[in-house]
Formats: C-alpha cells, sequence, structure tokens
C-alpha cells in the first residue's frame, strides 16, 4: 500500500505543483514533497540509493519552505531521474545490470544470449534519464510552471511509455531471433 502511495504522489507530483501554484504558498506545497519522502521511509534500510533520494527530498522540501519558493519543489523531478540513472548506472559498473535484475525476477533461468541484451537496455535507459532529467532542470529553471508540469506530469510519463514499448517489442524480436 505504501509502495503504491510513493508510485502516486510521484506520478501526481508535477501536476499538483501546477495546481497549486499561485493558490497554495511554497511552503505548503512542500508538505507533498515530504509526504513523497515519508513515503520512501520503509525502503530506506534496504537501500542507500533510498536513503540518498529521500535525504534530497527533505532539502530540497527544507529549502521550499525556508525560502518559501517554487524552484526546490520543481527540482524533486531532477532528483528522482538523477536517483534513476545512479541505481541503473551502477548496475552497468557492478552487474548483473538493472534490467537483467528486472528480468530475472520473471526469468530465473535466464539465458546467456539476453545478458548483452539487457545491459544495452539498461544503457539506453540511461540516456533517457540524463535526457529527461537535464530537461527537467531546464524547465525548472528558465520555463512558467505550467510547461514544466506539462512536460514532467505528461510528456515525461508517455517519453517512458513509449521507450517501454518500443523495448517490448524489440525483447520479442530478440527472443525469436535468439530462440530464448
Amino acid at each position: 500500500m505504501l509502495a503504491a502511495l510513493t508510485v502516486v504522489l510521484t506520478v501526481l507530483y508535477p501536476l499538483l505543483i501546477w495546481f497549486g501554484h499561485g493558490r497554495v504558498e511554497p511552503r505548503w506545497l512542500a508538505c507533498v514533497l515530504l509526504l513523497a519522502a515519508a513515503s520512501r521511509v520503509p525502503s530506506l534500510k534496504v537501500s542507500a540509493l533510498a536513503r540518498w533520494s529521500a535525504f534530497g527530498a527533505l532539502l530540497l522540501a527544507g529549502a521550499a519552505v525556508a525560502a518559501n519558493a517554487m524552484l526546490p519543489l520543481k527540482l524533486y523531478p531532477v532528483l528522482v531521474n538523477a536517483a534513476l540513472l545512479a541505481a541503473f548506472g551502477y548496475s552497468l559498473f557492478v552487474p548483473p545490470s538493472m534490467i537483467e535484475r528486472l528480468a530475472r525476477l520473471r526469468e530465473p533461468d535466464f539465458p546467456d544470449a539476453a545478458i548483452g541484451y539487457t545491459r544495452r537496455v539498461t544503457q539506453v535507459w540511461c540516456v533517457f534519464f540524463v535526457f529527461n532529467g537535464t530537461l527537467a532542470l531546464v524547465l525548472a529553471l528558465w520555463s512558467t510552471e505550467a510547461l514544466w508540469s506539462l512536460y514532467t506530469g505528461v510528456i515525461s510519463y508517455l517519453l517512458m511509455g513509449l521507450l517501454l514499448g518500443g523495448e517490448l517489442l524489440l525483447r520479442r524480436r530478440f527472443k525469436r531471433l535468439h530462440h530464448v
């Protein structure tokens, strides 16, 4: 249940910030970010990355409260992309790659032929997180709240869906070609 709350808060976060802008002071909108960070508390014992991500969210919320400013709140999607990039990127240096780990959850008898493929898919996701995080940063710094919210709350999720859908199609082709 708590994991579902974390996902819902992360997905809806940009839209909540956009709807609240001009209606609610940033220091009160920071409560949404605090709630998102608090929802990660159970995973803090498990992952150093979760601890750093929650700490970053708390710093952003604290800065928003102290300065009563929107910018720290708009930086949260940058933090999320940086955390995902760190997790996926780390797995490239300390195998198995993130996508291989996820694939092994469904298929424990993972074929050797797929290891290189999953590594490449992990690299593609890393490029996506760099692109997505950079664009979120640029929009947070130099665009309107509406444009920032549109990208971080709608377009970025559509791009993730397209990437995931494209990869699923390529995976089917890979399995067919390699008899996996």
